[in-house]
Order: C-alpha cells, then structure tokens, then sequence
C-alpha cells in the first residue's frame, strides 16, 4: 500500500472521482466532508468501483478542532489534495462572505496542521477564473498569463488561496504544493456508480443539459449569445472529470516521490480547445440522439467570454494528457442522469 492521503471534499465531483484514480493506483485514502453539497453515499459507489471503501470522516475543514482530530486519528497521512469549497459562480455574488469564511479558512487550517503532522506536500484545487478574460494574444492561456482581477467572488477566492500557499511556503513552511488550475470539468465514471449530483438547481451546464433532457428542468438556458464569439455563446475549456481526476494522481506521486521539483508549482488542467455552450449543447444531441428544450437568455454577471488552457506544461512535466473524446463524455454524462432515475435519486 503506497501512502495515505487526505481528501477534502472526496464526496464531490471532483473528488470522488479522484479517490476512486487514487485507489486504484494503491493510495490509501481519508476523505473529509461535510456533505454541504454531496451525499454520503457516493462513498458506496467508490467501493464497487475500487473493492475498496476509503475512510470518511463528517468534518467541516473551518472547523479546526475538529479537522485535527482526523490528523490524530489517521496518523501517517503524507499528502492532501483540497477540493473542499464553495464553487457557484453566481451564488458567491449573491453571498460573498460564505465563500470568503468556507474556501479561506479551510485551507488557512490545514495548511498550519500540516507541519504539524509531518504532511509534505498539498494540491490544490485551483481555476482557470484566475486568469479573468485573457486578452487575444495570451489564448490559449499559460500558466505565464497575468492574473487578473477575478470577476466574482468565487474567484477571488481561487487567487486568494493560492497567494496563501504561495507566501506559507516563501516563509519557510516545510511543505510542497502544486496549484492545478482546471478548466471545466464534465461527464461522469464510465461506471455510472459517481457522477456530479449538485444539490439544488445545478449551476453547471451539463448537469442542467441532463435534467432537461430527463424532464427534471423545463427548459435549459444559454446565458447571452451577444458574446464576440463565433456562434455569440461563451467558449470554455472541458475537460473529462477522469481525466482531471488522473492529474491529481500524477501531480501526488510528483510532491512524493521527486526531489527536486520547486516547492510550489502550477499546472493548467484542461484539453487545449475550446467549446462554445452552443457546441455542447448540441453536442448532447447529436451524442445521445436526446432532443433539448432550450432558448437563449441574458448575460449572466461573472461569466467570462472566453477561455480555454495551454497544457503543453502538465502534458510535458507531469506526463498527463487529456484522453476522453467530447461524445463519449457527454454520452457518460446522460448514463449518470438515467442512472439517478433507476435508482429514484432524481
């Protein structure tokens, strides 16, 4: 068994999709949760993927006694990828100090119990948001790109932590990190046992593209097609949640098993393309054969126009590689959907 590693919102998307890469590359794995956004039962669907059920602890990470308890009582824990937060874009408009008070003080805590624990190194869940809208000349954007002034709260909060890492480790902290700037992340395990399951109205596009094509919204909203765009949507940069989640894995051996690697590095996470919300949507459709009820709205505040990654730097440095095909993810997407009405989840 290889070393054991803290999740933090290992229920989530991301993070149980992660856990299942780091299991069945022979990690031992704590998730940490407080189920503010999943479910409890994602654990089991960890398990029959892996055979392995990884270990869980109900814990807020702004909870500082509390997330200590589990350092005492899984001793070893060498490193942490931190997914726990608050992510809604327009939700972090509408309540700025949640997102301020969950994504600040969560990762301010672990970072102080991690010398303390003889933890090495954390990976962080970083945004592409911290690039704002890169000028023409700086897309596809690099990891060199100027970080811009975010555009709402969420992600400031993204380049907030991330100049906490930044200064910890300059005054001397005894750690390592690696910032994974993603892109957007999509679709579900090959399995259908995990998948994206946003409580509420989902702010993402695709799980809002599934329950409309289930009968479980309305109607689908794209948000402007005025944008200076080819086809007038936003462009974004999707990327397969498997193939996220195997970056994870490569950047946790790299904090691990190299030595002489700069004691804080940044990756972007993406395909290296962009697609506008209008290629997806009909994506959908044309990969699943599902006719969608949608029509266009207005801009929504926050949103960027444009961007998609550069990954020349993670395809090169960290030996990864974006590898899903856009309709076999959107097709793994709707097999989640329909599996959530098997099982009368929704």
């Amino acid at each position: 068994m290889k070393e054991t590693i803290l999740v933090t919102g290992g229920t989530g998307f991301i993070g149980s999709h992660t856990t299942v890469e780091l299991q069945e590359a022979g990690y031992n794995v704590v998730i940490v949760d407080n189920l503010s956004n999943s479910s409890a039962s994602v654990i089991d669907g960890i398990e029959k993927i892996t055979g392995v059920r990884p270990a869980f602890e109900q814990v807020d990470c702004c909870d500082y006694a509390a997330l200590e308890n589990v350092f005492q009582k899984y001793p070893g824990i060498k490193g942490i990828i931190h997914f726990a937060a608050s992510k809604a874009v327009g939700e972090s408009v509408e309540k700025p100090l949640l997102y301020y008070r969950n994504n600040i003080n969560s990762l301010i805590n672990l970072l102080e119990l991690m010398p303390k624990y003889d933890v090495k190194g954390i990976i962080f869940s970083s945004s592409c948001t911290v690039y704002g809208q890169p000028s023409e000349e700086n897309l596809p954007v690099t990891e060199k790109a100027p970080i811009q002034k975010a555009l709402s709260p969420y992600g400031n909060t993204k380049q907030i932590n991330e100049e906490i890492i930044q200064d910890y480790i300059h005054s001397g902290a005894p750690i390592k990190s690696i910032i994974l700037r993603y892109f957007n992340p999509i679709g579900a395990h090959p399995s259908a046992l995990i998948g994206e399951l946003p409580n509420g109205v989902p702010m993402n596009l695709i799980p809002f593209v599934t329950q409309t094509a289930i009968g479980i919204r309305k109607q689908l909203k794209i948000f402007g097609n005025d944008y200076g765009t080819p086809d007038g949507t936003c462009i974004r940069d999707y990327i397969y949640v498997v193939d996220l989640a195997k970056a994870h894995v490569k950047a946790m051996a790299r904090i691990l098993d190299t030595a002489d690697t700069d004691a804080v590095e940044v990756f972007n996470i993406g395909t290296g393309r962009g697609l506008s919300t209008l290629e997806v949507v009909e994506g959908f459709e044309k990969a699943t054969g599902v006719k969608l009820n949608w029509e266009y709205a207005p801009r929504r505040e926050g949103d960027i126009e444009k961007v998609w990654g550069n990954v020349d730097k993670a395809n090169k440095v960290l030996g990864w590689k974006a590898e899903a095909d856009i309709d076999d993810v959107l097709r793994s997407a709707w097999k989640w959907q329909k599996k959530l009405r098997e099982d009368g989840i929704q």
